[in-house]
Order: structure tokens, then C-alpha cells, then sequence
């Protein structure tokens, strides 16, 4: 392992959220160096403004240049912008939205140079950013199109708990005119595979849930479920994947019957977020599954009700280090088992 470090990247998030906290929470704990390098895309001066105010000593992050001169030992620091900012925790800001971005780009522009290995992107707030980028959705969306991909999918992670999203960040009077039988069937491609390269799951169980109340009751709340979702379970099942539902979404998780499948897929952000954050809050990652480079990032936003309050819970950042570091693992593994695959052997039985 010593020999072999994965680099992971860090974006700084919005400086007047608890990005920065949970950033150096993580990174005084010297253990993970024993796993990887890490470098953090943002301001040195926005670290060391956070590590005054929750008064932690010796904290020590190095300026780099670029991703060739890290030190495997310590946090490392790019530094994306060297004007002065004004930092007000809790604070909704264009400027934090717009440096928040610089630090997002610069991290995108690594990941896809293969300069680092995994991206764990700090959390942002998409109203801050929007005044400055009005065309932005959410991280996902603009990583998706600039890794050259943008038929990705949101995915949240957390030990044995997998759901998946049909759609991500489009309001819910849009939903219904979004998804159709190709969507879907697309959605399930991406999970199944990601199931078996990115989580090593053989033959994996997908379930799916219904866009009605009660999966459409048999038509009577709605023919989404008849026209639309049941075919796409259906064609994804002719292509070999172990796919089961519509299920009522309400039941499904309320009677854990998610604990029998290896990955949920729910067809709007709020009907996965929801039972998801509830079962997993504070420790859950956020995965864009379907891309041919790894992104990770915590299961939380900004924060700004708790910003510089030293209340942040770090264990969702921490785990998102981990979950990439996995899936770099395993993709490996999955290619080595794929290229030298065991040939078959026929023996004579006479």
C-alpha cells in the first residue's frame, strides 16, 4: 500500500459552508495518509481561517503546484484563486458560488487528466453558484458533461443500501415528462453494471419503485407505472438483469424490503433522497455512477445553519475518500478478472 497510494482530489465546496470543516476534520486524522494522497483544490487562507476558529493546533497543509510534487504525508493544497475573499459562515454568497466552481473545475480538469484518481467533491449551493453560472444543476450534471457523459446517474451509497436515480435535479410537475421506456431501460443498464464493476456484486438484484402513490393501484393513480415502467422492467429483463418491481415506494422501504435487493432505483431525486438520508444521514456518499472516472461526495449540502459552529459531522466526507478508493480497487479487479478470464476446459469422460 505504501508503494501504491491513490491520489484523491478534493474541491474545497462553498468556503461559507462546512465544507472546510469536515475537509480538515478529516485530514488532522494522520491515518489516512496511510491509504492515500491528498490534495485539496481551494485557498490556503480559507483552511487556515477555519482551523482559527475552531482553534486546532498544528495543522499543517502544504501549497503544491500541481499533483506531481504531494506530499504523501500531509494535506496538500492547490491553490485555485490569490485574491482576498471575505469568509461569513452561513452566509449565501456569488462570490463563494464562483470560487466554489473555480476549485470544482480545477479538481474536474485532474480527474480527466488522470493526475488524481478519485474526485470527492465538497458540497456547494447551487442558488450561489447559479448568479454567476446560470446554466448550473448540480455537480452531477456538470461533471457528467464534462467527462464527456452526461447519460450518467446519481447514486447513493451507505454499507448495503444502494438507490439510484431516474432523474436528478428537475422539478416534480417535470418528472413525468421525463421519463419514458428508453430512459429507464438506460438507468438499469447503468445501475446493473455499476453493481458488477464498480461494487463486484455478482448477478445482482435491482428492484425498481413506482412514480404513483401505491405504484399506480392498478391504473387508478396513474398509468405510468402500466405504460412505461413494467415494459422497461420487462426489456431490461430480456437483457439478462434481475430486475424486479414496480413496488409502491412507501412500503418498500417502510417494510424493509430494500434489505433483499442489492440496489433500489426510484424514479425522482426526492423519492430515493428521502427514505435514503433518513436510513443513512451523516455517514451516506453521493456517487455518479456510469462515468469512466470516479466522483464521490458527501451526503449533505452546505450547512450554513451550522457553518463555523464546529458542529459539522465529518463522517460522510470521510466515508466518500473510502467509497472511491473501493471503487478504484474494484474496478481494477474486475478488469483483471475480465481480460484473463478462466478458460474452459473440456475434459473427456472416457
Amino acid at each position: 500500500m505504501e508503494n501504491h497510494k491513490y491520489k484523491v482530489g478534493i474541491s474545497l465546496g462553498d468556503y461559507n459552508g462546512i465544507g472546510p470543516e469536515v475537509i480538515i476534520k478529516v485530514l488532522a486524522d494522520e491515518r489516512i495518509y496511510r491509504y492515500c494522497s491528498i490534495v485539496v483544490y481551494g485557498q490556503k487562507s480559507i483552511i487556515s481561517f477555519y482551523t482559527k476558529q475552531f482553534k486546532i493546533q498544528n495543522f499543517n497543509i502544504q501549497e503544491v503546484k500541481n499533483t506531481e510534487t504531494l506530499n504523501p504525508k500531509l494535506p496538500n493544497i492547490i491553490n485555485c484563486w490569490t485574491e482576498q475573499v471575505q469568509i461569513q459562515p452561513g452566509t449565501l454568497s456569488p462570490e463563494s458560488g464562483a470560487r466554489a466552481m473555480l476549485c470544482l473545475n480545477a479538481g474536474i480538469a485532474d480527474l480527466i487528466a488522470e493526475k488524481i484518481d478519485v474526485l470527492v467533491t465538497g458540497p456547494v449551493n447551487k442558488s450561489a453558484i447559479s448568479q454567476h453560472h446560470p446554466d448550473f444543476t448540480g455537480q452531477t450534471e456538470h461533471i457528467s458533461k464534462a467527462a464527456g457523459n452526461e447519460n450518467s446517474m446519481m447514486m447513493l451509497v451507505d454499507d448495503g443500501l444502494r438507490v439510484g436515480l431516474v432523474t436528478n435535479h428537475v422539478s416534480l410537475k417535470e418528472v413525468t415528462g421525463k421519463i419514458d421506456i428508453p430512459l429507464i431501460t438506460n438507468k438499469l443498464e447503468i445501475l446493473n453494471q455499476t453493481l458488477i464493476q464498480d461494487f463486484l456484486i455478482n448477478k445482482p438484484k435491482i428492484a425498481v419503485l413506482g412514480l404513483n402513490p401505491h405504484a399506480g393501484d392498478n391504473s387508478l393513480l396513474g398509468k405510468e407505472e402500466k405504460d412505461i415502467i413494467v415494459p422497461a422492467v420487462n426489456k431490461a429483463k430480456e437483457k439478462g438483469m434481475i430486475v424486479v418491481g414496480p413496488f409502491s415506494a412507501d412500503g418498500f422501504f417502510g417494510s424493509q424490503h430494500f434489505t433483499k435487493f442489492d440496489a433500489v432505483l426510484a424514479m425522482y431525486h426526492d423519492q430515493g433522497l428521502i427514505p435514503f438520508k433518513t436510513l443513512s444521514f451523516g455517514t451516506g456518499v453521493n456517487y455518479t455512477a456510469g462515468l469512466n472516472v470516479v466522483r464521490t461526495s458527501p451526503d449533505h449540502g452546505t450547512g450554513y445553519d451550522i457553518a463555523g459552529k464546529d458542529l459539522a459531522n465529518s463522517d460522510s466526507l470521510r466515508n466518500a475518500i473510502f467509497t472511491g478508493i473501493d471503487i478504484i480497487r474494484n474496478r481494477e479487479t474486475y478488469q483483471d478478472m475480465t481480460e484473463n478470464p478462466v478458460e474452459k476446459v473440456l475434459v473427456d469422460k472416457e
